[in-house]
């Protein structure tokens, strides 16, 4: 019924995975051999062979996932897999994925994402490969895949009827290859049950707690129906955009103040639920929000640390905590109050990675409004929003009165991030070319009153293995402990897109209270006039400012 093709092929020069895999638009995946020669690149480069081993294969249900799952089944069974389990329909949350490897100890997983970015036949595909550990592939699995890319010469496929993904604990055995349809919901859901304390939640909810959930037509809708409505006992009407779909409804799926702006309408009206989250395509990103109240990626990472007692699973106590260089240090305060370490790695969850295997650290973060712990080896957006909402069921306090009590403790940390997006790239590498030039004449010196402490391109010498990850972005540090950090993001598929962190801080409590732009207002324009960036981009305003 199904027989083993050899197809010649030949390589393509574009298939480098960025921080989460590879990324392109729907119509380069379309190309003849495209995703063919990824995958097949993927599979030779495994450790010690694809034969015989064991993966999981899921996606956020964009546009393409499906004909792109039943490609890589045929593929996975022509090279001698022998087990994949397949998320039921085409469906599996990033999160969830990393949990599946963890929990059945399995060789692997490919995850079918673009993440935040928009979906449908004009928008953009991705696959990303998961090593053992549950985690992204590190840099030197991701560059043999690359180099591996560039010298293929042929794929193997078996031609054969598509498998039915649609049918919960369908199993066929195909050739060599056990293939089974997972529930893509349970085990993951099963698992936030252990780590947080359900009736506590349940018990907030009883009391006339309100929530709102938008998952932006994406893949979390499945989960949080399944966690919010169905085990914690919401209503029905908790839920926003939870059915996924194809091109997440015309909208993008990247849970922020401009993309889930009917949230954040919502959340800051007269009639505002006591609390709102939302998350990304493909669920491991979040976003937090109270009663008229925004709470910033990096003071969630720092209040989730600082109050980590309030859930089961963590209360044993951190081993310690790291975060992505471009993000707010507020996380760091915590750290030196708990008396364990901080790191600071590149952006890039798989950086995490060594650090979590080596029991490190328990909780970690990024700006780009990811969160996560040593539960899986993901940032993880469902979990975020359920320890908040752990922490709500024990304080019985607002988001903003949790988040304010953090800052008179700790101090606050005021941190914003322009996003200059589509820039040509040219223009985008010669302003970075113009920053690196100046940052031996900035160190040590004064720009616009401010004295400048260090002034670099960070480089990370990872404490586990000793490998070296380094041009990960510039920064300039000041001697008040504000910042400005410039950053390439490798997430974009068209043209460049040049993001700039800006972060200030103070412990003045009359200034606590201050409008974020307004009180980084100085470091704003000085992050303009150190880059030129109007000369470079052509650009005066960010696209997205968050």
């Amino acid at each position: 019924m199904y027989e083993v093709e050899e197809v010649k092929t030949t390589p393509f020069d574009d298939q480098k995975p960025g921080t989460s895999g590879l990324r392109k638009p729907v119509t380069t995946f379309q190309k003849t051999h495209y995703l063919e020669n990824f995958i097949q690149s993927v599979f030779d480069t495994m450790e010690g062979g694809v034969r015989g081993k064991q993966l999981v294969l899921g996606g956020d249900g964009r546009f393409y996932n499906k004909r792109a799952i039943q490609v890589i089944i045929k593929m996975a069974v022509a090279n001698g897999v022998a087990r994949l389990k397949v998320g039921r329909g085409g469906l599996l949350s990033t999160p969830a994925t990393s949990n599946i490897i963890r929990k059945y100890s399995l060789d692997g997983g490919i995850i079918l994402s673009a993440s935040h970015n928009p979906g449908g036949p004009q928008g953009d595909f991705g696959v990303k490969f998961n090593i053992g550990n549950g985690g992204p592939a590190p840099e030197k699995v991701t560059s043999r895949i690359y180099e591996r890319s560039l010298e293929l010469r042929r794929y193997f496929i078996a031609r054969g009827p598509d498998v039915d993904i649609e049918r919960d604990g369908m199993e066929a055995m195909i050739m060599e290859t056990a293939v089974e349809v997972i529930d893509p919901v349970s085990d993951y859901a099963d698992l936030m049950e252990e780590l947080f304390d359900f009736e506590e939640i349940r018990s907030l909810l009883r009391s006339g707690f309100t929530i709102r959930y938008d998952a932006l037509h994406a893949v979390t809708g499945i989960y949080a129906r399944e966690i919010f409505v169905n085990r914690l006992g919401a209503p029905e009407d908790s839920l926003r955009n939870c059915v996924p779909l194809p091109d997440f409804g015309g909208g993008h799926p990247d849970p922020n103040l401009k993309y889930a702006s009917d949230l954040v309408e919502e959340m800051f009206s007269d009639n505002a639920p006591d609390f709102g989250a939302a998350s990304d395509g493909d669920g491991d990103r979040n976003m937090i929000l109270g009663r008229k109240f925004f709470v910033t990626p990096s003071d969630s990472l720092s209040i989730i640390s600082a109050n980590h007692d309030c859930a089961p699973g963590y209360r044993k106590g951190l081993s310690g905590v790291a975060r992505s260089m471009p993000t707010s240090c507020a996380v760091d305060h915590v750290a030196r109050e708990l008396g364990i370490p901080c790191f600071e790695t590149p952006t890039g969850w798989k950086f995490f990675g060594n650090l979590l295997d080596a029991d490190m650290i328990t909780i970690c973060g990024e700006e780009s409004f990811g969160t996560g712990s040593n539960h899986i080896r993901e940032k993880d957006g469902i979990w975020a929003v359920l320890f908040w909402m752990n922490i709500l069921a024990r304080k019985r306090q607002p988001v903003s009165a949790i988040n304010r009590s953090h800052w008179f403790k700790y101090g606050r940390n005021f941190y914003t991030r322009h996003d200059f997006e589509e820039v040509d790239i040219e223009s985008a590498d010669r302003l970075m070319e113009h920053l690196e030039r100046q940052l031996d004449s900035l160190s040590g010196n004064v720009a616009d009153g401010r004295k400048i402490k260090l002034a670099d391109n960070f480089c990370y010498h990872d404490p586990v293995d000793g490998s070296e990850s380094c041009q990960q972005g510039i920064r300039i540090i000041f001697q008040d402990g504000s910042r400005i950090v410039y950053r390439l993001s490798g997430t974009g598929t068209k043209g460049a897109t040049i993001r700039i962190y800006i972060e200030g801080y103070t412990r003045d409590m009359e200034r606590m209270e201050e409008e974020t732009q307004s009180f980084l207002g100085p470091l704003i324009r000085l992050s303009r006039k150190l880059s030129n960036i109007q000369e470079f981009t052509g650009r005066s305003e960010p696209s997205v400012v968050t």
